[in-house]
């Protein structure tokens, strides 16, 4: 019979031509163009193996180790592998809650049954010894090297930060990074995280469809070794902290002292603090919020976050602005006149270097109305404006209301109001003098941080300028610190002013009738300024202090702040004195002085 349809086998060769074609394209694109299914291969067949470094250990500005790694072990679990064992007993070996590891070994169950996961962190090598012994009878589980921050001394929390797991901004914004990974959370560890981290290594480990293992792929040929991190030299004085942290010990304040040839930071207190072993370890996650819910606040930083009047230390900038804008010259004098605002008793000010050794009120009134009232318009509103302008670009000049550069995140910038800030509150052409004169003495709308007022103790010795305060001395492999740290910032105010400033501020610790005697040391010449700072809530007043020393070729400038202790010379001023002859000599002969200070309890 013949074929009715002679295309047909013409059709039905095309339909087979196409389909063959079809298939060959999608083999094409599976195995060259699409890598997924490659890789797919490639994941069932190799395991990744995560080597993670040691992170770079942290050393004083004398090579004291500060921070240093010591071992401990993720327990790993393979959940294909694992038979019957007792949970129980694993739990009690490794001090893990009951329910929370059944709760990790369904996670590492739902994740994958063929490949490996932790459920148990952190573990010490006591404990990883004791499990050693018995590991045979939990077939599937294995440990991993990892390593956990040491504190030897317990000092300098604030400073150091902390280390804990990512989370997923943390992952976000660092293809580095993946879960169950450590960074930096805060303090120097979060700053210069890149450097400490160091780099993780990755081996190729091959497995059957069991997952077991079969040696190294391509014999270790993409494998990479883990490079730890880099060695981090700071300028803090690990002896000089410590003996800080013991002066403010059951005292709320901060110290914060600074070399001003360089604005290198030797020291930074907060107090109340916290031992920073607290935050390492399985422990963290409680011990943290047990920190975060303490009514004393450990976790602040006092140091740098506390925002207060500066008190009469103020009135060294004031006087300073006067002689610059030519108001004043070293020889001005004023009567103590009460009835203009309040003072404490004491003689008239001749000439300005008294009226800083007195502190006196009335004195820096008008020390700052002939800094805003220099007549340039008749009217007093205009007149006030244009003063206030000039007046705190001045301010501004010393580092002060705003955020000072340096390598530790969270710091405060204080405020130094402008005229925009007034007329914001009052109204334009509203405000004048009178409305502000409380800045005259460092009260009213003006604040500072410590840091701030440390750093104006380093360019007073320096007599105009200064350096950004930092951390940072070296780091392992970087040929210098970062530039914004090595360039010197000057002041608004002419060198030759500040002696004159310093000559009264060796009078106030020096001279009878100086405010802050209690702040001498023997046999080095002190400069200092004593600042009673109003404490709001009917509570007593913050006591302040900042010097330098020695007074030619200072090596060292500080503030110290105790709140709620009352005037800058009672407490605050003997701490400064303290922290002074320990770090220019090294040994305390102030006995009496010291144990009146670590007497002093306020909980």
């Amino acid at each position: 019979m013949l074929n009715s349809n002679p295309n047909r086998k013409y059709v039905v060769g095309g339909i087979v031509l196409a389909v063959t074609l079809v298939y060959m394209l999608r083999l094409f694109y599976i195995q060259v163009i699409d890598k997924s299914y490659q890789l797919s291969s490639k994941n069932n067949s190799q395991l990744r193996v995560v080597e993670y470094p040691g992170r770079g250990m942290i050393f004083d500005r004398f090579g004291k180790p500060m921070v240093y790694n010591e071992a401990v072990f993720d327990l790993l679990v393979l959940p294909q592998q694992t038979k019957a064992f007792d949970t129980m007993d694993l739990c009690r070996i490794l001090s893990v809650d009951l329910m929370e590891f059944r709760e990790s070994m369904k996670k590492a169950r739902e994740y994958s049954r063929y490949r490996q996961s932790a459920v148990v962190r952190q573990i010490t090598p006591e404990q990883k010894a004791a499990l050693n012994e018995k590991l045979f009878q939990f077939p599937g589980f294995s440990f991993q090297i990892r390593t956990q921050r040491k504190y030897p001394q317990s000092v300098a929390p604030h400073v150091l930060g902390y280390v804990g797991e990512v989370n997923q901004t943390d992952i976000n914004a660092d293809t580095y990074y993946q879960g169950g990974d450590y960074i930096g959370k805060s303090g120097l560890e979060s700053e210069y995280e890149p450097y400490l981290r160091g780099r993780k290594g990755i081996s190729y480990q091959l497995v059957d469809v069991h997952h077991r293992l079969q040696g190294n792929f391509e014999n270790g040929r993409f494998d990479t070794i883990a490079q730890p991190g880099r060695k981090l030299t700071i300028t803090i004085d690990a002896g000089l902290q410590e003996y800080g942290e013991k002066l403010l010990a059951h005292k709320k304040g901060s110290i914060v002292a600074i070399e001003p040839s360089t604005g290198e930071i030797l020291a930074m207190v907060s107090s109340p603090g916290y031992d920073p072993n607290e935050l390492v370890g399985r422990i963290r996650g409680k011990n943290f919020e047990r920190l975060m819910n303490d009514s004393l606040m450990p976790l602040f930083n006092r140091a740098t976050m506390s925002r207060y009047s500066p008190g009469s230390i103020f009135k060294i900038v004031q006087a300073l602005i006067a002689l610059q804008e030519g108001v004043i010259d070293e020889f001005y004098s004023v009567d103590c006149n009460k009835g203009i605002i309040g003072c404490h008793n004491h003689p008239n000010a001749h000439g300005l270097r008294e009226g800083i050794m007195y502190s006196c009120n009335p004195y820096f009134y008008n020390v700052y109305r002939r800094i805003i009232l220099q007549g340039k318009s008749t009217s007093q509103f205009q007149d006030s404006q244009i003063g206030l302008k000039t007046w705190y670009q001045m301010v501004c000049s010393f580092g002060l209301g705003q955020v000072l550069q340096t390598d530790l995140p969270g710091i405060k910038p204080g405020l130094i109001p402008d005229v925009a800030y007034y007329n914001k509150w009052y109204g334009a052409n509203r405000w004048a003098f009178s409305t502000i004169f409380s800045n005259s003495i460092g009260q009213g709308e003006v604040e500072t941080v410590p840091i701030q007022i440390a750093n104006l103790a380093a360019i007073i010795a320096n007599r105009g300028i200064y350096y950004v305060p930092h951390f940072v001395k070296s780091i392992e492999g970087v040929d210098s610190i970062p530039e914004k740290f090595r360039v010197p910032h000057h002041t608004a105010i002419d060198t030759k002013y500040f002696d004159v400033v310093a000559d009264g501020m060796q009078m106030v610790v020096n001279q009878q009738g100086g405010t802050g005697s209690r702040a001498q040391v023997p046999g080095v010449i002190v400069c200092g300024k004593t600042g009673t700072v109003q404490n709001s809530g009917g509570k007593e007043d913050h006591s302040g202090f900042f010097a330098f020393a020695p007074k030619d070729r200072p090596r060292i400038a500080i503030v110290a702040y105790v709140e709620s202790s009352g005037a800058g010379g009672v407490y605050a001023a003997p701490i400064a004195s303290l922290m002074i002859e320990k770090y220019l000599n090294g040994t305390i002969t102030q006995t009496d002085k010291e144990l009146a200070i670590l007497e002093y309890k306020q909980f």
